[in-house]
């Protein structure tokens, strides 16, 4: 399992990855890795700092003959997305991951491997910890809660680092330099209901949505991929038009930045309308399929008859709440207009809780336009507060403004190109990298983002290509190398 991660290569990289992975590290509960990181530092007898938000800041001054090169942050977020098959038997706050190698990729078993943004920990560490790496003078930034809220960014004071250069190693496409990404905000539409005693000469069923890809809310939003939540409040829509149907529980989704994969739902129906339902159903079912046929293969929608819960939601609040999931906006809002084929702004319908008398929906808006961001927020605003819901906004933080000027960005496309004698894709994304909130207390440092390939980020798909790995590695290498001179 673990073991013959550790004999890829490079070895050094992959064995720090290893020890990263055996390490539980969920967004907001990072003491363990916060701590794995200080000792990783004191134990090389380099300066080490936590901050008071918990990013952790390693210095390693430069090799011999380039103490007069800039100096460069290597950044990376230590947390990561904990998502797991429904079937999978795993406990994120007290187990390690368990990979394995398939071919050219490095897998989790059922839940997802952390390669986002473990990868780049483990690439930092092992230059941390080299004797052999010429690279100028380093400062390593460990943030915390990228992927929750970016707290570690936001809470980054200036004036803590010195370096001129930063190095973000949170792209997932290893012929892609990131030189800008999107900035989010969280909704949460909330509001209580009133529990009504279930009707006599009913039946309750379960109804549950899987299978599907899920994946990145930002890099995946525009392939169209099926959404769990939009899925089942489809069927409870036709469900309930037709034949009446009852809501008692709703459970869809988990983290806000992963497209939902599963929901399940307990509603009632009338027994006498039992048979005609369930053909209705079948039908609808059949279409949907079809529908995701070639995206979404292993889409599985079931219906098992259960026992008869004691009560359920309010039929009037009932109404308005599916009439408001329908009508919020899941997917690519606006493509941009400056930069072809680059979503601009979407939204993520990523989570939806129906129990005991209370509702809680929550969205994660993106969008590297800041007046479109909030246009599209407030669009979703007024559609959940004409149902009745309270929304509050959250976790806003700004996107990264690309810099054609800059002069990292120069010399690390002319490297790439050197290297590989191809173009890279020096482009935007619609994802939430760092640098846009880092840029703000420290407006004057230049940054470029790369990576090797990781596919199937925020789902237990998650896959992190070996070759792809090395490729990335030497051109890490190369960079540092060559950083110009103060």
């Amino acid at each position: 399992m673990n073991s013959e991660i550790r004999n890829l290569e490079p070895k050094a990289v992959w064995n720090h990855f290893a020890d990263l992975n055996a390490v539980p590290r969920p967004s907001k509960k990072e003491e363990r890795v916060i701590q794995f990181m200080v000792d990783f530092g004191k134990n090389l007898n380099l300066e080490t700092v936590v901050d008071k938000v918990g990013n952790v800041i390693i210095r390693k001054p430069a090799t011999a003959g380039m103490e007069n090169r800039k100096t460069v942050v290597l950044q990376s977020h230590l947390d990561m997305v904990h998502q797991k098959n429904a079937d999978t038997v795993f406990d994120f706050d007290k187990e390690g991951i368990k990979m394995f190698v398939d071919g050219d990729w490095v897998k989790a078993e059922g839940t997802t491997l952390g390669a986002d943004n473990g990868l780049g920990v483990a690439s930092i560490m092992t230059v941390l910890s080299s004797d052999n790496i010429p690279h100028p003078a380093i400062e390593a930034l460990f943030t915390i809660d990228e992927e929750t809220g970016m707290t570690g960014a936001m809470g980054l004071e200036g004036g803590l680092l010195q370096g001129e250069i930063l190095l973000n190693l949170d792209t997932e496409e290893d012929d892609e330099i990131g030189m800008g990404c999107a900035g989010g905000v969280d909704i949460t539409a909330t509001r209580t209901y009133s529990e009504e005693t279930t009707p006599e000469n009913t039946t309750s069923f379960e109804l549950s949505v899987t299978g599907l890809n899920g994946g990145h809310s930002g890099m995946d939003i525009h392939k169209g991929l099926g959404n769990a939540n939009k899925i089942m409040n489809r069927l409870l829509f036709d469900g309930f038009t037709n034949f009446g149907l009852r809501i008692a529980e709703i459970n869809g989704g988990s983290l806000r930045n992963a497209i939902p994969r599963e929901s399940f739902a307990t509603v009632v129906i009338d027994t006498v309308s039992k048979e005609p339902f369930f053909f209705e159903l079948n039908e609808l079912i059949n279409n949907i399929k079809a529908e995701f046929a070639t995206l979404e293969p292993n889409l599985t929608i079931e219906l098992k008859e259960v026992e008869l819960p004691k009560k359920i939601m309010d039929l009037g609040v009932q109404e308005g709440f599916i009439k408001s999931i329908y009508a919020a906006l899941n997917g690519v809002y606006r493509m941009s207009p400056d930069i072809e084929g680059l979503v601009e702004t979407s939204n993520n319908i990523a989570r939806i809780i129906v129990k005991d008398g209370n509702i809680k929906v929550g969205c994660l808006t993106r969008s590297s336009s800041e007046t479109n961001k909030w246009d599209l927020a407030n669009s979703l605003r007024s559609v959940f507060e004409l149902a009745g819901l309270n929304v509050e906004f959250s976790g806003t933080y700004p996107g990264w403004l690309p810099n054609v000027n800059s002069e990292i960005l120069k010399l690390v496309t002319n490297l790439y190109i050197d290297l590989y004698k191809e173009q890279p894709n020096v482009a935007a994304c619609h994802a939430g990298l760092e640098c846009g909130i880092l840029g703000q207390n420290y407006p004057k440092m230049d940054m470029v983002s790369f990576g090797p390939n990781i596919r199937g980020a925020h789902s237990p798909d998650e896959r992190a290509q070996i070759s792809s790995t090395q490729k990335y590695w030497k051109f890490l290498l190369e960079i540092l190398k060559n950083i110009p001179k103060k």
